[in-house]
This record gives C-alpha cells, structure tokens and sequence, in this order.
C-alpha cells in the first residue's frame, strides 16, 4: 500500500514537473490574431510576412468552427493564394480523423495554421483531448505561425470566452448590458496564450462590458479586445498590431470588489489603446 501511494506521487509530480517544463519554454512560432470583420491585402499580406513561408512550406487550415467548413476554407484560401504560391491544405477534423496520421503530419509541419470563424465552442469540442490540440502546440513550439480569426481568435486562450451569460439571459446576445459578477461564461481553450484572454469584433460590437466581466473574472491577466480588420502578432510576449482600426488592453484592476447584489466594482485600471505599428507587451 506504501509503495503504492509513493508511486503515484512519483508519478503526479513528473507530470507536474514536465508540463511546467513544457509551458516554460519560449514558443518558436508567432501568433496572429485577428479580430474577425473583412481581411484587407494589406493585412494578408502581413500574415504572410510573418509566417516566413520558404518555397517548399505548406499552409493548413483548419475550418471546425464554421457550420459550412468547406465554404470557410475556399474564402480564406482564395486570399491566401493571392498573396502566397504555397500549397493550401483544408483539414476539417472530426472524431473519425482526430488520429489520422497523415492528417496529423500534414498539420504538424505546416508554416502557418489558419483557423477560421465561426464559433468557438464548436472548434474546442472538435480538438480538445485529442492528438489535434498536442500537434497545433508542437507546431508552434517547433516555429509554425497559428493564425485565427473571430472564432479562430477566442480559442488562442487558455480560459475562453464562449459568449455566453451564466446569469439571466440565457439567449445568445453579441454584447452584454450588465456587469454582474460571475456571468461571464469560460471554456477550455487552445492555451496557446496562458494569462491572456480574447475577445474579438470588439469595438464594433461594443463588448467593454463582457471583457470587463472577464477581468473581473481573471484580475491577474491581460484582456485584449481586438477590433475587425485588426490582429495582433505575438511573438515572445510581445504583440504589435497590424490592420486599420484598433486593440483595446484591460488589465491591472485596483480595489475589485462585488456588492450584496453581486455588482461590479473597481476603482481603477489600466487602459491602453494601440494601432497599426504600435508593440505592447503580454503577461506569460
């Protein structure tokens, strides 16, 4: 019994050990995280750029999030071939192909990943605990470029936000109209940032109070609101944004608290507004 036990410490601290390892290490790769609304040349273009493509590099993209995936895949590789020579693969996983391994392989060395719109919770459900989610980390461990949009730009996090409401409205609704504590509804995400949460179509849609909801919810991380036609391109913590509208960053909340009736409070935080050109730097 007393070997037992010792085992299973053993055990438990090795994985322990080796997934804090494995999150420590530095990723090779970059992030591109767009805010979902219409792609220009321009910002096409910098994704490009910023995955470095060599002339024998691939491009995969990964359409789960979209209820008609194969109509997903042809407008997003329609652009990229505009701006890019390089073969364009279309891998739509489900449970009958999460462990093929040609699929997996393809996925694995592709340059850049590409994941479109859609919803979220539809994507994670197609990924999570499956051989798809290890592969797209070892990709950008490795130095792979991980692009989304919309949809594609939620999942990047580690807790991500579903759109839902905990609390009263039950019914999907593209903003919140209340900030009440515990509403905001989180889902496991690709983790691909760890104290970063996204939230997208941001100044469009006016979602200050669902990403404020958020901060509450995670004082201690960044919440980045990225508006349409606008990413940002993380590498090594540091984001620079790319596109024609702006990022929004909400972090550092003072003196948080909840009323009896569960209301939001803070006292102040830490604001700042980026556009095109401009680095900020994300917590790890």
């Amino acid at each position: 019994m007393l070997f037992r036990k010792s085992l299973v410490c053993f055990i438990t601290g090795f994985l322990f050990i080796t997934g804090a390892y494995s999150q420590s290490k530095t990723p090779k790769g970059s992030l591109f995280i767009i805010g979902g609304g219409t792609r220009s040349e321009a910002l096409i273009a910098d994704l490009i750029k910023t995955a470095n493509l060599g002339p024998k590099d691939h491009i995969i993209v990964l359409p789960m999030s979209s209820a008609e995936p194969d109509t997903s895949f042809k407008y997003i590789a329609v652009q990229l071939s505009k701006a890019s020579g390089n073969p364009i693969g279309n891998l739509n996983f489900d449970k009958s192909t999460v462990n093929n391994s040609k699929w997996l392989d393809s996925l694995r060395t592709a340059k850049l990943i590409f994941i479109t719109g859609g919803d979220q919770n539809r994507f994670m459900k197609s990924v999570l605990n499956t051989p798809v989610y290890q592969v797209i980390h070892e990709a950008y461990q490795n130095g792979s470029t991980i692009a989304g949009t919309s949809a594609g730009a939620a999942v990047m996090s580690r807790y991500m936000i579903t759109g839902q409401q905990a609390l009263g409205d039950t019914v999907y609704k593209e903003t919140f109209d209340k900030l009440w504590d515990k509403n905001i509804v989180f889902e496991e995400g690709l983790g691909l940032l760890n104290s970063v949460i996204i939230d997208q179509h941001f100044i469009k849609r006016s979602r200050y109070n669902r990403l404020f909801s958020a901060l509450n919810a995670y004082p201690s991380f960044d919440c980045i609101g990225i508006d349409e036609g606008t990413a940002i391109v993380v590498h090594n913590n540091i984001a620079t944004v790319s596109g024609v509208s702006q990022v929004l960053k909400f972090s550092n909340p003072k003196k948080l608290n909840t009323t009896s009736k569960g209301l939001i409070e803070m006292e102040d935080l830490r604001l700042g507004i980026y556009s095109n050109g401009d680095k900020f730097r994300l917590k790890k």
